[in-house]
């Protein structure tokens, strides 16, 4: 089936560009990822995934680990459970 319809988003550049070069590394373009997207939607009969705010423990470690704060560095498995228990 052809596809008759378009669909017009705007959307920042940064955002585009990130979403875009993970898409690359799949060998996925943009227009097949939404495609995939929406056929996602049908097959759940909703979004995809679970919708929800993060508790503000949650935001607040996301915002560290962005920040590059409280990050392990770890060789292998072993290693990082001597990091953790340290």
């Amino acid at each position: 089936m052809a596809a008759t319809d378009t669909i017009q988003v705007r959307i920042d550049h940064e955002t585009k560009a990130k979403v875009s070069d993970i898409l690359e590394t799949l060998s996925i373009n943009l227009s097949d990822a939404i495609k995939m997207y929406l056929q996602q939607i049908i097959l759940h009969k909703g979004i995809p995934f679970e919708l929800k705010v993060p508790s503000k423990t949650a935001m607040a470690t996301i915002e560290q680990v962005e920040m590059g704060h409280g990050l392990a560095n770890a060789k292998d498995g072993d290693d990082l459970i001597k990091e953790l228990n340290s």
